[in-house]
């Protein structure tokens, strides 16, 4: 199985969003050293929460410190932005790490109400046309001119670059199909809400057509991860992150706690269900365990990649995440 690693450069608390970005740094070099197939970064706008609000300028960052792993965006948020400046980012990142660039989008805004809209200069964002300004970028990206009368006047530059690998996003199986009849890669999140089938990925698959971009179908699937040497020790770590989900399904954003401060906050036994149910979604137990846990979903489902969104309060703790998963399944 093919391990890649997706980040959020998460602000955990008494750290800063100088300090998250730099142990993006430290991710991104450790992954490469391990041997991950790719690193994505997200994007998020409106919170303190997490500091990837830029991840095609991260990209160029990490591309630059690494030397094999893929870098990417999962995703740039497209409502944002004019398929040409996309176009224009991606081959400008591939220019400089041919190779080695992936151009993942997601059609969510990834960020409030009061975020898109200033992200729109207050304009009404178009919400309706996001697969046919997908279709526009990538049209682009190739040198080719596009449909789209608005864009067919102009050209993308720097023109004649290794095409980055195309990756359409998803966490319901909507863009499944899609993303395969555009001949995209497909990624499915499922540490957003668990729903992850077979039937979606077969969906994607049947209605693959070969591009420019990729030839054969491509999944991958992120997990939330949290492991240890130890089951009880990942517990532990994985406190923190499950009490903040359980506010965030209560309409709540709260910091995240450290390790200690989760294993003394008061839980209610229905808050102990939710946690066990949201084991679907986070992955908790020693490095075996999950390894196993991994592999079962993938001959399940059928995708091709496993990324990893890890995030333990120290970064020592979270670095050690990858290691030990690389040490079982790479």
């Amino acid at each position: 199985m093919k391990l890649s690693i997706l980040d959020q450069a998460p602000i955990t608390r008494r750290n800063n969003a100088v300090d998250a970005m730099k142990k993006a740094e430290e991710l991104a070099i450790l992954g490469d050293e391990l041997g991950y197939h790719r690193m994505w970064m997200a994007e998020h706008h409106g919170t303190n929460h997490f500091a990837s609000s830029a991840p095609e300028v991260t990209a160029a960052h990490l591309a630059a410190k690494t030397r094999n792993i893929r870098i990417g965006t999962g995703g740039v948020m497209m409502m944002h932005y004019s398929p040409l400046k996309l176009a224009e980012v991606f081959k400008t990142l591939s220019a400089f790490s041919p190779g080695r660039i992936d151009f993942g989008v997601g059609r969510a805004p990834g960020g409030d109400q009061r975020s898109i809209y200033a992200l729109s200069e207050g304009r009404q964002p178009l919400l309706h046309n996001m697969y046919e300004k997908f279709d526009t970028a990538l049209q682009l990206i190739n040198d080719e001119i596009p449909e789209d009368d608005l864009y067919s006047q102009t050209i993308a530059t720097p023109s004649e670059v290794v095409l980055p690998e195309a990756w359409l996003l998803g966490s319901t199986g909507n863009s499944a199909v899609q993303a395969g009849v555009r001949g995209a890669g497909y990624s499915f999140a499922q540490f957003f809400n668990g729903e992850l089938s077979k039937q979606i990925l077969d969906a994607y698959k049947k209605n693959f057509q070969p591009s420019a971009f990729m030839e054969k179908p491509n999944i991958n699937v992120s997990y939330m991860v949290t492991t240890a040497e130890t089951k009880e020790e990942a517990e532990f770590e994985a406190k923190p992150q499950d009490i903040w989900r359980l506010l965030f399904m209560n309409g709540r954003i709260e910091p995240l706690l450290t390790p200690e401060e989760a294993r003394d906050y008061p839980l209610t036994e229905m808050d102990r269900m939710t946690i066990k149910e949201n084991r679907k979604i986070h992955l908790v137990g020693d490095a075996k365990s999950v390894a196993t846990l991994l592999q079962q979903e993938q001959e399940q489902h059928g995708f091709d990649e496993a990324m990893i969104v890890s995030i333990p309060h120290s970064q020592e703790k979270r670095l050690a995440v990858y290691r030990l998963l690389a040490r079982e399944l790479l």
